[in-house]
This record gives C-alpha cells, structure tokens and sequence, in this order.
C-alpha cells in the first residue's frame, strides 16, 4: 500500500467520524431530523400509557400554569419551540447537553411569559413542579433554562433541569424531568423517574 494512498485512507475515516460525531451531538425529531430552533414541535412520551403531548395546565392557583401531558396519548398538545441559550453562526439545529428555553406557542389567561420555568415544591410529593413564566429572581433566569439528554435509544431523550451552560460556576441541585399524578392531571415535575420523550416536528 502506497503512503499516498494510505494517507488518504486515513484522512478519509478521520473525516467520516468527525462528521458521525457531529451528527449525533443533534437533536433528532421522529423523522429522523434534526431539531431546528426555528421551528415548532410536539413534546410527547416516547412510551404509550404515559399521556400526551405537553401541555399548559391549572394548578391549585389560577396562575402561574403548570407544565403537564394531555391524558390521552392521541392528543399532541401544544406545540413548543426551542431557544438556546447559545447561538451558533454556522448552524439553526440543536445539540444536545446544552441549555435552552422551551416556549408554549400559544397565549395563555395568565399575563405572563408560556416558558417552561422551575417551580416550587408540590405540597403533597415534595417534588419540584415545572411551571410556566420568566424567572425574574435571579439575573440569570436560571429556572427558564433547561436540557435535552440522549437515552441509550437514538431519538428518545431526557429533559433535564441543570443550567450548567448559563452558569458554570453556580451549584444546582439538577434533577430529571417526570410525571407526578394528581388529580387527575399528569404534571411534569423533577426529582422522580425520567420521561422518556420524542419530538414530533408539527
């Protein structure tokens, strides 16, 4: 074998796997594409039985909205976009492991911001409820930020609470996002089993 032709050889496979790398730092939807920040999408549980798509929903108090699933698994939901924290020049599609803001597309009866915020404990599981409105308390907004993790399966994520990339220095107590049931609403809520979820382009 030839040094020029084994030089290529090699070049070629370190090309393919910076581009297989670069790949799977994105975010795919059902259809096997990436995630744009652009565009809208459908949170849904990646595992039938667990509720619908995403949705805003009335908690004890009129607001602020919680953040929940419809009860029915045919039910999309409300279609939410994605905004991160850090833009990128040269590409709209979005990366795992990174922090972004997750908006409702859609106007809600309180006066206030439809992003995905972290609330307050649930009085009855201790558990911290997901929320929606701007996190005015801190001047980083740090409730507003969340995480999309990569499961073990391709297309089927986590979505975590760990706003790492808006502060690197501070300390979180991150947690991974689930359900609680109450009521007869299925609520998101952190510090309990993960949902496994899928983004379903609308």
């Amino acid at each position: 074998m030839s040094t020029r032709f084994l030089t290529v050889f090699i070049l070629a496979h370190v090309w393919l796997l910076m581009a297989t790398t670069s790949i799977a730092q994105f975010v795919m939807d059902t259809s096997g594409e990436p995630v744009e920040g652009d565009e809208e999408y459908f949170i849904r549980p990646a595992i039938t039985g667990n509720g619908g798509g995403s949705t805003l929903i009335t908690g004890n108090a009129p607001c602020p909205l919680q953040v929940g699933l419809d009860n029915t698994d045919l039910a999309h939901g409300v279609a939410v976009k994605f905004i991160p924290f850090a833009t990128h020049h040269d590409f709209d599609d979005l990366r795992f492991n990174r922090d972004v803001r997750v908006t409702f597309q859609t106007s809600s009866s309180c006066a206030q911001s439809t992003d995905w915020r972290l609330g307050e404990k649930d009085a009855t599981s201790g558990r911290r409820v997901i929320v929606t409105g701007r996190d005015d308390s801190t001047p980083g907004s740090y409730g507003n930020f969340f995480r999309i993790v990569p499961t073990q399966t391709v297309g089927i994520y986590n979505i975590q609470w760990c706003p790492t990339e808006v502060c690197p220095s501070c300390k979180f107590e991150c947690g991974t996002v689930g359900v609680i049931r109450e009521n007869g609403k299925i609520l998101l809520a952190l510090d309990g089993g993960a949902l496994p979820v899928v983004f379903q382009k609308e």
